[in-house]
Order: structure tokens, then sequence, then C-alpha cells
């Protein structure tokens, strides 16, 4: 079943299950019938799906959304914003979260929410899942929770705070939001690995790039993957 209705200046269109809302929010710009500020919501996934097109389990309860915006040009620092978005709004129901680069926010250093950013055409699709009242198991060495544990989340309320937080976010100077994600990062000045070898996690520079020091070596990181 689909709905479709206005909440929060997005074009909401939700649905009981689909699929993936990220496929849909693709098919929709390749079909030439996107819009900026469209927000696809299904309360559960067939085939849901994360970074490197790793599996996202998607039972009923959490909250699944692929948002559409007008998107020209790609920007490296939009990650950053949209983490910030997710982490407060999260945080706005008494919890606290951390941003864990480049695209996972923890609680209590366990996976709570993930986000996926891809480009088609003149839009960003922003998908972000939020783990409400379930939390499936990514991987033994990667523990999962779920904001239900911490507080009563009305997931509609959830998706009311996200939505608002990420207009916020998208729209603030880049100084801004690199100091508020730099408050929320977990791993901060701690030692992780990056292409196997060890190094120290010192920030993001004024670019988006991740910045890390090896001896006395500094490196620029874009989108690779780092671990503990």
């Amino acid at each position: 079943m689909v709905g479709c209705t206005v909440l929060a200046n997005y074009k909401l269109i939700s649905f009981d299950k689909i699929p993936s809302t990220q496929t849909y929010a693709h098919n929709l710009i390749d079909a030439g019938r996107a819009t900026d500020h469209t927000a696809i919501v299904a309360a559960a996934q067939s085939a849901g799906r994360g970074r490197h097109r790793r599996t996202w389990v998607s039972h009923h309860g959490n909250l699944y959304a692929s948002f559409i915006f007008a998107s020209p040009e790609r920007d490296p620092r939009l990650s950053y914003a949209v983490a910030v978005a997710a982490a407060e709004a999260i945080a706005s129901f008494g919890i606290h979260p951390q941003i864990k680069w480049p695209n996972d926010i923890l609680v209590d250093n366990k996976k709570i929410s993930g986000i996926l950013i891809e480009y088609s055409g003149p839009f960003v699709i922003v998908g972000i899942g939020i783990n409400i009242k379930s939390n499936p198991t990514v991987s033994a060495s990667y523990e999962t929770t779920k904001m239900d544990i911490y507080s009563d989340v009305p997931k509609t309320e959830l998706l009311n705070r996200l939505m608002r937080n990420l207009d916020k976010w998208m729209r603030a100077d880049f100084a801004r939001v690199r100091e508020r994600w730099t408050d929320l990062a977990a791993m901060l000045n701690t030692t992780v690995k990056y292409q196997g070898e060890p190094a120290e996690l010192i920030g993001i520079n004024e670019n988006g790039a991740l910045l890390l020091r090896r001896d006395t070596r500094y490196i620029l990181v874009y989108g690779d993957e780092i671990s503990v």
C-alpha cells in the first residue's frame, strides 16, 4: 500500500513494504518523476541495502527512509551534515549517539543507524535507517542496538525531527558542521587501521577529507573505510 502526503516541507511517499526505498528513489529519478525534498519511507524492506551493497535487514518497527534532494554537483562534505542531522535526531530523545566515520551512528559503541548516500543525475539520494524496535545482527564483531532500549520513540516524530535536521544541517556553513561532527565523532584521537596499517584519527579538514596521522606523515582520506 502506498500513501502520499506532505510533512515538514517534504513530499512523503510511504509504503508498508517494498524491496528498497533507495531503489525506489533511483527509479523515480530514472523515470523523470523525482522532485527536490521527496521522502520515500517504508515500514519494512525485502531487499534493503547499505554501502557496498551490503544487506540491510529491515523488519517492521524501525525507520527506513530515502530522501531525494536536488544536487547538481557532488560534495564530499554532505555526508558529515547528514550524519550530524541523524545523530541529533536520535539525541533529541535523550539518547547519546556518536558518529563512526564514514556512515554509522553508534550508541554505547553499538550501531543504531546507517547512512547511504548515492548520486543520480541532478539529484542525491540520502538513505537512512534507524533501529527503533529491533536491532538485527550485522556481524559477530559489530554489535547493534535500538532506540527503544533508551526512550519511547514514536516513528513519525523521529521522522519529522530527522527531516527538519536534514534541512538545518545541509544548509549550514561547513565550519559549523565540522565543529558539531567533531563533538560527536567516535574514535577521535585514537589509533585506527587504514589500508591495514595503524594511523591516528585526527579529524576532518575544510574540504571534508578525513585526516589521519601516521608517524610524521598526514594522510587525507575520502570515502575509504577505516577500522579499529
